[in-house]
């Protein structure tokens, strides 16, 4: 045993002696390595290797050099915590077991290896650019990063979903995938297009109540659970986005959801069902208001093995919006929630936007003990470092890491990925640095895109720049910016209290009353909640129109901070032979920050242009302290 670890010893130390370009994430010397590798090293240091039925199936506990495990994946989550102890600071005693069952990245990568809302490259999963040995090399690379977080489950396809990947060559794929990710703990799942059985021309139509299509739901399940005894279940977007569904044929989303779930009940599997749903039923309502007018009035209808995925906010993964009200609606539904990891308004892996912040912010208004599982809509791509910006690497890691523990801080998390990915992080200026940029990004990327509540006024179809004219007669109403800030003359904001589309009436108190008066709405929901006058005096003393200017000037102010900071710290990554991995931050940083100007003037000249007021100058406290002292210490 010592002389195969001595061996292994050796390839990791020659393969350290190039500067990591990302690939091996936060793993570094660990990515190659297997379960009984990581065993073999730490019983090989003297540590003792038991399962103990007693603990929870995928908890563990460490005790001195003693190591127990609810199973073998629970020894493996312990084997990585080691290592997070060990890359992270001194080794300490812990008994842990996540807070959530349910542990997923949902993947929106389509048959054709191209992913929606992907910007890392390729699919791992459906790439035909690769050789077989190089595809399930990167497919364990894959599960080792989960399961070095606790991620227990991967949905492989894209919610908008193709019904071939129900067919007998794609689920041979889906088989070969998960007998990859099977060791590492991680389950598979598929997303369905709910009119499979029609479109294959197995039936005639997709009624989830007529007899055929019962059937070959159920035959397809039995297909799969042949080929995958533990497999996961099925995620499902219907009727929404011109996604076929039940409502088509006069049904409810319950007996679509259960004639599904009872197809998967024999096998142990789930049904992970979409509340992101609109245009449907409620067509002309507010946007942000027609999930709960689709599903309240079905709660406590659903199957025990369907759960309601629903999205943080009531919109669309925008960079700040309010909890959405959904999860004070269905009191009798097992529920999860969806994030977007993926950063299609943050930026778009070309903006350093730590989204750790945003996650807590949701579950301090939404408690994770009402929810069974979380579901992360994924980041990752062939590309060589798997997330295009090295920094965004940290989002998939926070997912992971949140999703286990909750509890724990944005900031602690950031700085634990600072210390297992980087180097440089034993310098003090860089981790205190780092740290501090990670954890106001996501407040900076708020205020240069829509600050004061503000959303969705992002140009047509990619979400990346500023589009706060966009306006096109034939797209529906609810996809044209100017439809959610309303801008007039007079003022701006979308009036959702009770003077307005009475949005504010689907939320629990004390917040339904909070958002509802002007007066004590938090200024971050301001214009979410309310359309005011230009010249509205805030509780700062300062007008609307002043403070709108003021953010998105501070916003861009930041990111350029960012990048002197970044600057600053050159001379350490040309010590540790990683300069290549400082310099693609920089251009990134430079990329941020004239996108970042570019949403600040778009956004201020258009809504000046219709209030024609003057644009306060730039004088910008950003509250950011820049060292500037030896930052080789």
């Amino acid at each position: 045993m010592r002389r195969i670890l001595l061996t292994l010893a050796l390839a990791v130390s020659a393969f350290s002696a190039y500067a990591d370009d990302g690939h091996t994430l936060w793993l570094g010397d660990f990515m190659n390595w297997d379960p009984e590798q990581l065993r073999m090293y730490w019983q090989a240091d003297s540590f003792d290797y038991a399962i103990d039925e007693s603990l929870p199936k995928e908890g563990f506990s460490i005790k001195g050099k003693i190591i127990r495990g609810g199973s073998d994946t629970g020894l493996l989550y312990a084997s990585y915590e080691l290592m997070r102890q060990k890359k992270t600071g001194k080794l300490h005693d812990v008994e842990s077991a996540p807070a959530f069952r349910y542990r997923v990245l949902d993947h929106w990568d389509n048959l054709d290896g191209s992913i929606e809302r992907g910007y890392a490259g390729k699919s791992i999963f459906w790439s035909t650019s690769l050789e077989y040995d190089d595809w399930a090399k990167r497919i364990e690379e894959y599960a080792r990063a989960n399961a070095s977080v606790g991620i227990n489950g991967a949905v492989l396809n894209n919610v908008n979903a193709n019904p071939k990947v129900l067919t007998a060559a794609y689920l041979d794929t889906v088989k070969a995938i998960a007998d990859i990710l099977r060791p590492y703990g991680v389950r598979t799942y598929l997303a369905v297009n709910f009119g499979s059985p029609k479109a294959l021309g197995a039936t005639t139509t997709a009624d989830p109540l007529d007899s055929t299509v019962i059937k070959w739901w159920r035959d397809k399940a039995k297909e799969i659970y042949a080929l995958i005894p533990d497999f996961g279940g099925f995620l499902v977007k219907a009727n929404s986005e011109g996604q076929p569904g039940p409502v088509d044929y006069g049904r409810t989303h319950a007996d679509g959801a259960n004639m599904l779930a009872d197809a998967l009940k024999p096998y142990g599997g789930i049904v992970m069902w979409r509340s992101f749903v609109y245009g449907s039923k409620h067509k002309g309502e507010d946007r942000v208001m027609q999930a709960v007018s689709e599903f309240k009035d079905l709660d406590g209808q659903f199957r025990d093995n369907v759960v309601l995925q629903s999205k943080n906010g009531p919109l669309d993964f925008q960079p700040r919006e309010p909890y959405a009200p959904i999860f004070d609606n269905m009191k009798n539904t097992t529920q999860w929630v969806e994030f977007q990891v993926t950063q299609e308004y943050t930026g778009q892996a070309k903006h350093l936007v730590y989204l750790g912040p945003m996650w807590k912010e949701f579950f301090s208004f939404v408690s994770p003990s009402t929810l069974k599982g979380v579901a992360g809509v994924s980041n990752v791509g062939n590309d060589q470092n798997w997330t295009a910006h090295p920094f965004s690497q940290a989002n998939w890691y926070a997912f992971g890491r949140l999703a286990w523990n909750p509890g724990l801080s944005s900031r602690s998390i950031a700085q634990e990925w600072l210390r297992m990915t980087f180097d440089e992080s034993s310098n003090r200026y860089f981790l205190d640095s780092m740290t501090g940029i990670m954890e106001k990004s996501r407040e900076a990327c708020v205020d240069y895109m829509m600050p004061l509540g503000l959303h969705h006024i992002f140009k047509f179809d990619h979400h990346y720049g500023p589009e706060p004219d966009g306006f096109r007669a034939d797209y529906p109403i609810e996809w044209c910016p100017v439809y959610y800030h309303k801008a007039d003359s007079l003022g701006i904001g979308f009036d959702r209290s009770s003077k307005g589309t009475d949005a504010v009436s689907q939320y629990r108190e004390p917040y339904r009353s909070i958002y509802n008066n002007v007066e004590t709405c938090p200024d971050r929901y301001l214009l979410w909640f309310h359309h005011l006058p230009w010249d509205y005096k805030m509780k700062d003393g300062r007008t609307l129109w002043e403070n709108l200017c003021r953010y998105y000037q501070r916003g861009t102010k930041l990111v350029e901070t960012y990048l002197f900071s970044w600057k600053l710290m050159h001379s350490l990554f040309t010590d540790n032979n990683d300069e290549d991995r400082w310099e693609l931050v920089e251009r990134l940083l430079m990329d941020q920050l004239g996108n970042a100007t570019e949403w600040k003037d778009t956004c201020l000249q258009y809504f000046q242009s219709i209030n024609h007021k003057e644009i306060p100058p730039e004088r910008i406290e950003t509250g950011v302290q820049i060292a500037t002292g030896d930052h080789n210490r």
